[in-house]
């Protein structure tokens, strides 16, 4: 498993055709966390907008993927029930209200009126319903959305054209946030009957742009504008259809082809600016920086706790302390991005402070680790051994659908545990091949990283319920076990009471660090790339890109 630098909430290829966390809310802000910002003048209505993205979705239904690529694609045209303002609270969208009951069992919310999907089908309590239904069917195979949903969800109830009530099993504190992003995004309920395959390559929704056909592979997809949308969020830029005539998403995945393409005019704005390529756009003065941090996990490593090497907390502990993460980190990404200081990224809702969770380097330490581990032997090239047998670590990536920076730090983290002993290796995969992989668990190390809007992300990551099994996709890849941790992500959700989950989810950080079950490598964000006239793009709450907003300047 592998993942780009989020994402793919962010956020990975590989990772998205596994588990992903892609949630996007649409809490959407004109300023990066640099203070960069989507620029002003008087917005212009007409003329089309190309988007360079840099990964290609695996697929286009964002209740089958959590693929932070999907997000991209899909929000155009999926709107949600509940809207997240930039301070993190749901406000109305879809829905116009709701009420929760007493126990937190019971969900009733309200639907707007007049709305309608782009082929005619009238948005409504039924259409929630089928699209809820849809989510935890086994037969959408889903990657994301479902993990968060399923454990919860017992019914929808159609309790008149404009009612709906959602009923959980347990209360889940996290719903109201989770129905806000684009993996809940409201599809046709006419679209949801047709096949899989089908909705992996177009769909219908109720949003400000509609997709001309299905998306092209190797190529993109085209957009038109919808022109009878009248419900976006009430802190959006504008009401009423969107200004843009059509929107383009163009498939480039090369860094330096997309970094070209933006500087000479041939695309408007570019998705994933590699670090290195920073300094060469804000100096050449055609194009700016739009720079979000992502809430979620960190881009991590993922040790494979249930198998040897890392079956030893002793292993673990000395991978992670025997590596000097902040200065690869620093060197490789010019300082754009940051060491991570534990499992979540600061920006995150509830993620405990660095004082928690931070590790520091001590090459010395790692190497007293892994000699009361036995690793005390030496062989012919110089790694360690224990019992005649090489001290090894299968860390497989799927290249192809990786950026060069994460292969460049992959490389050099090779290098900083080749002077501890650990012969560190990493094996490419074909993407057909990332699935069977992490059910089977024939690896010893996996990186990635996973979006999420608060704390809850660790229950998938973390939770026992979450262990990839044969058969059994999940997004636990670590297969990491700890009785305590379940207990306390449990608890965190049924209750409304933010202290007490900040409490539960501190809790549930400081023991990961001390399990060593998740290695943190740096802080992730969305790098765009927009040229002067491209006006307009915001990011949400999950930093992704949003095109509702956008204009170009004449």
């Amino acid at each position: 498993m592998t993942g780009s630098s989020r994402t793919g909430r962010h956020r990975g290829t590989a990772v998205a055709v596994v588990t992903v966390l892609t949630l996007t809310g649409t809490a959407c802000s004109g300023a990066g966390s640099d203070g960069s910002t989507a620029a002003g003048g008087t917005p212009v209505r007409g003329g089309t907008l190309t988007f360079a993205l840099n990964q290609e979705p695996q697929c286009i239904d964002p209740h089958a993927t959590g693929q932070s690529a999907t997000s991209v694609v899909d929000r155009p045209v999926v709107d949600s029930l509940v809207h997240l303002d930039s301070r993190g609270r749901a406000r109305p969208w879809l829905a116009t209200s709701w009420t929760i009951s007493k126990d937190q069992r019971t969900y009733t919310f309200r639907l707007r009126k007049g709305v309608r999907f782009s082929d005619g089908t009238v948005f409504d309590a039924a259409a929630v319903k089928a699209n809820l239904d849809h989510i935890v069917d086994p037969r959408t195979k889903s990657l994301s959305a479902a993990g968060y949903l399923t454990p919860y969800y017992r019914s929808a109830t159609v309790v008149d054209a404009h009612t709906v009530t959602v009923r959980l099993g347990t209360p889940y504190a996290s719903l109201l946030s989770l129905l806000s992003t684009t993996n809940f995004g409201m599809e046709s309920p006419a679209t949801l009957k047709g096949s899989p395959a089908s909705l992996c390559a177009k769909i219908v929704g109720t949003g400000p742009f509609v997709m001309d056909s299905a998306w092209k592979k190797g190529q993109g997809v085209t957009y038109h504008r919808n022109p009878a949308y009248r419900w976006a969020p009430e802190d959006a830029g504008h009401q009423g259809p969107a200004y843009l005539a059509a929107l383009r998403i163009k498939l480039i995945t090369q860094d330096s082809v997309r970094v070209g393409a933006l500087t000479s005019g041939q695309v408007d704005a570019i998705a994933r600016v590699p670090a290195i390529s920073v300094q060469q756009i804000k100096r050449g003065g055609m194009a700016r920086i739009q720079k979000a941090y992502a809430p979620g996990e960190n881009y991590s490593f993922y040790p494979n706790t249930r198998a040897t090497p890392f079956s030893d907390l002793r292993v673990r502990e000395a991978f992670r302390a025997g590596v000097d993460w902040k200065t690869i980190v620093d060197k490789l990404f010019f300082g754009v991005y940051t060491a991570a200081q534990g499992p979540l990224s600061p920006t995150t809702r509830f993620a405990a402070p660095a004082a928690d969770t931070a590790v520091p380097y001590d090459r010395a330490k790692a190497g007293r680790l892994l000699d009361e581990a036995g690793w005390t032997g030496r062989d012919s090239s110089g790694y360690r051994t224990r019992d005649g047998k090489r001290l090894s670590v299968r860390w497989t990536v799927v290249k192809a659908a990786e950026s060069p920076e994460n292969i460049t730090l992959a490389e050099q983290v090779q290098a900083e545990v080749k002077k501890l002993g650990i012969d560190l290796q990493i094996v490419n995969l074909p993407i057909s091949q990332v699935l069977p992989n992490a059910e089977n668990g024939t690896y010893d190390m996996l990186a990635t990283g996973f979006s999420g809007l608060d704390a809850d992300v660790l229950r998938k990551l973390f939770g026992s319920e979450s262990i990839a099994e044969p058969g059994k996709m999940g997004s636990n890849i670590a297969k990491y076990d700890n009785t305590t941790v379940d207990s306390a992500l449990a608890a965190a959700e049924k209750t409304t009471d933010d202290q007490r989950r900040a409490r539960l989810y501190r809790q549930v950080q400081r023991q990961l660090v001390k399990d060593a079950a998740v290695f943190p490598v740096y802080a992730s964000g969305y790098l765009l790339g927009a040229a002067k006239a491209a006006r307009g793009i915001v990011f949400d709450a999950e930093a992704s890109p949003v095109f509702y907003d956008a204009w170009r300047a004449r």
